[in-house]
């Protein structure tokens, strides 16, 4: 027990919070997120943040502890949650880690290498290399790090570019790298993975989307460009910026695109991040899978995952 980390995974909107509270409760312990949008302040509506209500039912951290116009990376993200996990211990509760930020988990359970610093000029370069000659960076990472290149989508250039980024800093393909330099956190983790139905994920996501537009997502998206404006200086992108939803509505704020539109590609967008969570966690090693398609009976799958965890233990 006083080495025990417990960690509730899965897709984006399969249920995850409503079941994280309850599970909370049942445990009497704390939550530590691992999102890495609902770490920006102000950024409620659309990164699904548990209420007020919730937080006070049960305490949460690692939620609104950046602003949005900063930069905030994993290693930043795992050296906050040592310090937490550890005093949760030392309090004899076990903590929950609930979210389904892959690469904050994969970096908690198995570790993984942070690199050098970000080097925005350099990034500025490759973007605008990978505009005149789309493709062309993929290409040149799958010939200096071929290994790195076949678990990066070629469509994913923000991955790319920081693989090429390590290399030209590092003189060293991130690969090579990555080997020698991972870590995990020294603690037992136990995985829940919840999962539902595809088609019915892909409902529930809609579902979401058109809450949170009547919730308010484009005054939120609004205000926050407003803040960003105010405060944001430099050439740095702004990674708060690329969640779904707020690139979005930005865009549309920016007459990019109808507001039509814009709702059209946050849904296809969250679907698409989705796949993507699926694909990456069946590459996790030890997820306990719990399917919960057509349920919304939230207290009895809390229980049913609280008396999985007491067999395992």
């Amino acid at each position: 027990m006083k080495n025990l980390v417990l960690i509730l995974l899965g897709p984006t909107a399969v249920g995850k919070t409503e079941i994280s509270i309850l599970l909370a409760k049942l445990l009497k312990t704390e939550i530590i997120s691992s999102d890495s949008m609902q770490i920006y302040k102000y950024m409620d509506i659309g990164t699904a943040k548990p209420s007020s209500q919730e937080r006070t039912e049960v305490i949460h951290h690692m939620i609104d502890i950046v602003e949005p116009w900063e930069y905030f990376s994993t290693g930043d993200y795992i050296e906050r949650v040592k310090t937490i996990i550890q005093n949760l211990l030392e309090k004899d509760k076990i903590p929950l880690i609930v979210g389904g930020t892959g690469l904050y988990l994969r970096a908690m359970t198995e570790g993984i290498f942070e690199g050098a610093d970000a080097d925005w000029n350099l990034r500025k370069e490759l973007v605008e290399k990978e505009k005149k000659s789309p493709g062309s960076l993929y290409q040149f990472l799958k010939d200096v790090d071929p290994q790195a290149a076949s678990r990066i989508n070629p469509k994913d250039l923000r991955r790319t570019i920081r693989a090429l980024e390590v290399f030209f800093k590092e003189n060293k393909s991130i690969s090579d790298i990555q080997k020698k330099l991972t870590k995990p956190l020294p603690w037992e983790f136990i995985k829940i993975g919840i999962t539902r139905d595809r088609k019915e994920l892909y409902h529930r996501i809609e579902k979401r989307v058109d809450s949170m537009i009547k919730s308010g997502l484009i005054e939120e998206v609004r205000e926050i460009l407003n803040l960003i404006k105010k405060h944001h200086r430099g050439i740095k992108p702004i990674p708060s910026l690329q969640a779904i939803g707020y690139k979005e509505v930005a865009g549309y704020l920016s007459d990019l695109y109808s507001f039509d539109e814009a709702i059209r590609l946050i849904k296809k967008r969250t679907k698409n991040y989705a796949k993507r969570q699926f694909t990456w966690f069946k590459k996790e090693k030890d997820i306990l899978w719990i399917d919960i398609t057509g349920r919304a009976d939230y207290e009895k799958i809390a229980e049913e995952v609280f008396v999985k965890i007491k067999n395992l233990i």
